[in-house]
C-alpha cells in the first residue's frame, strides 16, 4: 500500500481489498481501517464514500454485512463496483455538484446522525442507483421535519405523509406561505412546498420504495441529480432557519 501515489489509486485499492474479502480471499484489517479513515477525514471524499464503508468500522463488520446481503460472489463484486463508482468518478474527473459541500457542512451542524446517513446515501447513489437516490432525497426532508417536530413536541403519527410533515414543520418555523402577506415571500415559500410535494410524488412514481408494474418507468441519473439537489436545497433552508430561530431564544 506504500506505493499508492494518489487518491484514485487508494480508492481502487480499497475497492479491490473489499472485493477480495467478499469473494473468498484475504484482506488486511489494518489496511481497510487506514484507508477508510483517510477518506472519512477528507471532506471532499467523505460524501461519495459508500455509506456502508462509513458504517462498518472493520472487516469483520463488513463481512457480516456483505455475506447476508448477497449470496454469490458475482453479486457481491458487482455491488461493490457500483457502490465505489461515485467516489472513483469524482477522484478521476472531479465531477461533483458545487452545492454538495456547503449543504453537507450545514447538515453536520444539525447534529442528527440519521440526517447525515440519509444525505450521504442520496449523494452516493445519484449515478449508480437513481431509484435509491430519489427515495433518499425524499427521506432526507422527512427526517429533518420529524426531528424538528420532535424537538418542539409537536405530535404526528406513522400515517402522516411528507406534505403534512413539512406543513407542520414549516408552520413551526414561520415558513408557511399563509403566514406572510407579501406576494414575493408567499411565492417563494409556496415553491418550497411545491418542491416537497413533488419529491413525494416523484419518489412514489420513480423511487424504489414501491413495487413496479409491467410498464416500469426507470429514472435516469439526471432525475436523481435533480431530486437530490432540490431536497438538499430545501433541507439547507430548513436547518438554517431552525438554527436562526433557536439562536434567538438562547
Amino acid at each position: 500500500m506504500e506505493n499508492l501515489e494518489n487518491d484514485f489509486e487508494r480508492a481502487q485499492y480499497l475497492q479491490n481489498l473489499l472485493i477480495n474479502l467478499a469473494t473468498g480471499g484475504q484482506a488486511e484489517n489494518s489496511e481497510y481501517q487506514e484507508l477508510r479513515q483517510y477518506f472519512l477525514d477528507n471532506s471532499a471524499t467523505k460524501s461519495t464514500l459508500p455509506s456502508w464503508v462509513r458504517l462498518n468500522r472493520d472487516l469483520s463488520q463488513f463481512w457480516q454485512f456483505i455475506k447476508f446481503k448477497f449470496s454469490t460472489y458475482a453479486e457481491r463484486r458487482t455491488f461493490i463496483w457500483n457502490e465505489f463508482a461515485p467516489l472513483l468518478e469524482f477522484l478521476e474527473t472531479g465531477s461533483k455538484t458545487p452545492s454538495d459541500q456547503p449543504i453537507s457542512e450545514v447538515l453536520k451542524r444539525f447534529n442528527a446522525e440519521s440526517v447525515q446517513i440519509v444525505w450521504a446515501k442520496a449523494l452516493d447513489r445519484r449515478q449508480s442507483d437513481p431509484d435509491g437516490a430519489i427515495t433518499a432525497a425524499r427521506t432526507l426532508i422527512e427526517t429533518i421535519c420529524k426531528h424538528i417536530l420532535d424537538e418542539k413536541g409537536i405530535e404526528y403519527n406513522a400515517k402522516t405523509d411528507l406534505p403534512q410533515l413539512y406543513h407542520l414543520a414549516s408552520t413551526e418555523l414561520s415558513l408557511s406561505p399563509s403566514q406572510y402577506t407579501e406576494d414575493v415571500f408567499k411565492q417563494i415559500l409556496g415553491s418550497c412546498s411545491a418542491i416537497v410535494n413533488g419529491l413525494g410524488t416523484l419518489r412514489n412514481r420513480l423511487g424504489d420504495a414501491h413495487g413496479q408494474g409491467k410498464k416500469t418507468v426507470r429514472p435516469a441519473a439526471r432525475h436523481a441529480e435533480l431530486a437530490v439537489n432540490l431536497a438538499g436545497s430545501v433541507a439547507l433552508f430548513l436547518v438554517e432557519t431552525w438554527e436562526s430561530r433557536n439562536s434567538k431564544t438562547v
